[in-house]
């Protein structure tokens, strides 16, 4: 019985110091003790705290000429910020589970005959480790997945911002030599005309230089 009680007072001392440490730099100091439920309603205000000034920023960004740059910026701080608070989301929730089950086990301790205490403690005592031993591998697996995805978004982006970047160069070099072909085009145009001034030219001063013709012979 006392190992049992111990065991559920320690769970509900390690919720109210994660809630105290995911919550200090969001709120004042203060002597009354934090509750899931506090805790909670400081995680959506802060959350619609965060939201406002994102939507904020995506209006100023909207007047920008780098406009998708400044939206990416916006997204990934959103991004990171409402990550962190989901995270203390979840903190929060497995406490809270941890909790509840560790009331659960101590009111269904108090039920039993004294002579079933002991070794109902123990058992209770076990399911608890057991409990809290699938919790920690849902953890690792919960923090192996989203360090996953992380990394296929990361990926993702950097390939979309390749190809966008090949796009823009390939569009770049299509209207250089766009324009080369019409440089090109006005040169030869610009040559034939000169040619062309040069051939009346050549023949205006043939007709200039040629000797006069000898008159005809006088008839006998």
């Amino acid at each position: 019985m006392n190992k049992l009680i111990l065991l559920s007072l320690c769970a509900l001392l390690s919720w109210s110091a994660q809630a105290q440490l995911a919550g200090k730099d969001n709120q004042p100091s203060s002597a009354t003790p934090v509750t899931p439920e506090a805790d909670r309603s400081r995680i959506n205000l802060e959350r619609a705290r965060l939201e406002k000034g994102f939507t904020a920023e995506d209006v100023v960004c909207y007047r920008r000429f780098m406009v998708n740059n400044c939206l990416d910026e916006v997204k990934l701080r959103r991004r990171e910020a409402l990550a962190d608070l989901r995270r203390q989301e979840i903190a929060l929730e497995e406490q809270e589970r941890r909790a509840k089950a560790a009331a659960q086990i101590l009111k269904t301790e108090q039920k039993l005959s004294t002579e079933k205490q002991q070794e109902a403690a123990d058992k209770r005592a076990a399911a608890l480790k057991d409990f809290n031993a699938r919790l920690e591998r849902e953890d690792q697996k919960n923090a192996g997945r989203a360090t996953t995805q992380s990394k296929e978004k990361s990926n993702s982006d950097a390939t979309a911002s390749r190809i966008k970047e090949n796009q823009e160069k390939t569009g770049n070099r299509v209207t250089r030599q766009a324009a080369n072909a019409d440089e090109a085009r006005k040169y030869n145009e610009r040559v034939e005309k000169a040619r062309n001034r040069q051939n009346r030219h050549d023949r205006e001063e043939a007709g200039r230089t040629q000797p006069p013709a000898r008159p005809l012979p006088s008839p006998e």
